[in-house]
């Protein structure tokens, strides 16, 4: 059996392929999967199959696997650490620095972890986690390095930028590290500032290819600059910030609760805060008044989530967030979505959007927003459906003095709030949770899978 297909939209898609990604999964199954059924003559192609069962099972489970070849998963350096205990201590600091979320939040990186005896002889100096943190910037590189890259380095050496000069605190050429091949099949790093070579490469850890590569080296990479002594940022008086940038009636509310010292509590470990703007809050005012001390505090506190979240950080990771307010059975949780260029805040009962920043200075940053946050957990009253009109008896048994007046039409409907559940159904935010965790999928593939589903079907036509 010989079919006769032309051979334009194969080559179209596997060139945009190649143009893509060449070392994706997908290019790779095109042009080594393809081939094995597919002879090419001229501009058309031959097809020589034994059976159509045999081709429909090539064909399965060449497109199963494409479609699975569509998504790609971010990375993240606290779990991929966490599979190697000896490397704890490195991974704790750079959770309680912040630079897990950095690492989390760039592509095309490498880290260059200390296991725990070298992290010791680290925190024997007593520094500040300031400059502990500055410290760990120096180990992480803005560029992929595998291990492979690592021996097949182009004339022997390479000069690589680390987080630590992009904060821009690094001088001149003192946040880039030296890599360089050495003798006997090793590899040795060494910071520019010292210009000697203070590590060895000892093992990969993890890598997933032009993405994150996590490798173990020898010792801490020493460098001056970074271990000068770091200052404390100057401690922030939320309040006045907000009362003085458009949030003064939320500002005074806090003040006025228990849920300041919550705040407060929380600034040194990560915290972002949402804060509704004057005119929203003062709309609210009089419902806000009606809550007891206990539902005051706990819809303050749902206008803060408890880690530091950049807006670059909430457009990457959207869905289900905990805030302050959460405990156990209380969710308190709400989903942050983008609505195009905007990112939005949304419960069951209102949508808020961002619409400015007022302060971003690791670990705090807070944000305007142009709504007050309703939670379920306080306002039940509003999502409880309208009770059902009772049934107009419809036989004389049912009703043995029936009116002799004419029986009025029953009235329409109210029709629903915009802001009524019926428009955020639990259906919808399951959705927009599950969209943000695959925030690493790539559209343009999905194309190139349907394109080739019809490119392989008209063999049939």
């Amino acid at each position: 059996m010989r079919w006769r297909v032309c051979l334009a939209p194969l080559t179209t898609y596997s060139t945009y392929l190649h143009h893509f990604h060449p070392l994706h999964p997908l290019t790779h199954t095109l042009t080594s999967s393809l081939p094995h059924f597919i002879s090419l003559t001229g501009k058309k192609i031959t097809m020589q199959l034994r059976s159509t069962a045999a081709f429909t099972a090539a064909l399965i489970s060449t497109i199963t696997f494409l479609l699975l070849s569509t998504t790609v998963t971010s990375h993240n350096i606290t779990r991929i650490l966490a599979d190697f205990p000896e490397f704890s201590t490195f991974n704790h600091y750079l959770t309680i620095t912040h630079l897990a979320d950095d690492i989390n939040n760039r592509q095309t990186i490498t880290v260059c972890a200390v296991n725990n005896a070298g992290m010791s002889d680290l925190l024997s100096k007593h520094l500040s986690v300031y400059t502990i943190k500055n410290i760990l910037s120096l180990h992480v590189l803005l560029d992929y390095f595998g291990a492979k890259k690592l021996h097949q380095i182009t004339n022997g050496t390479a000069l690589a930028a680390t987080m630590f000069q992009a904060t821009g605190t690094a001088t001149g050429s003192s946040g880039f590290v030296n890599i360089t091949d050495l003798r006997g099949g090793k590899v040795g790093f060494g910071s520019e500032d010292t210009g000697t070579t203070d590590a060895t490469f000892v093992k990969s850890l993890k890598e997933i290819p032009y993405n994150i590569s996590v490798i173990q080296i020898s010792s801490m990479l020493p460098s001056s600059e970074a271990e000068a002594p770091t200052p404390e940022p100057a401690a922030v008086n939320i309040t006045s910030l907000m009362s003085a940038h458009g949030c003064k009636n939320f500002a005074e509310a806090l003040l006025a609760s228990d849920a300041m010292k919550t705040y407060a509590d929380n600034i040194d470990g990560g915290l972002s805060v949402f804060c509704p703007l004057d005119d929203a809050f003062k709309g609210f005012t009089p419902k806000f008044k009606n809550l007891t001390v206990a539902d005051k505090q706990s819809l303050l506190e749902y206008h803060g989530v408890p880690v530091y979240q950049s807006m670059s950080m909430l457009k990457s990771s959207n869905g289900l967030m905990n805030t302050l307010a959460t405990d156990g059975a209380n969710k308190f949780d709400f989903t942050v979505q983008n609505d195009g260029q905007d990112v939005t805040i949304k419960t069951s009962l209102v949508t808020a959007k961002i619409v400015g920043t007022l302060i971003d200075q690791q670990p705090l940053i807070i944000f305007t927003i142009d709504k007050v946050l309703l939670p379920k957990e306080i306002f039940k009253g509003a999502l409880s459906p309208a009770p059902a009109p009772a049934p107009e008896a419809d036989s004389p048994a049912d009703s043995p003095k029936p009116s002799k007046k004419k029986k009025k039409g029953k009235a329409p409907a109210a029709p629903a709030s915009s802001e009524s559940p019926a428009d955020s159904p639990d259906g919808d935010v399951a959705d927009q949770e599950a969209d943000g965790n695959n925030g690493g999928e790539m559209k343009g593939l999905r194309f190139v899978v349907l394109g080739l589903i019809v490119g392989v079907l008209g063999l049939f036509m």
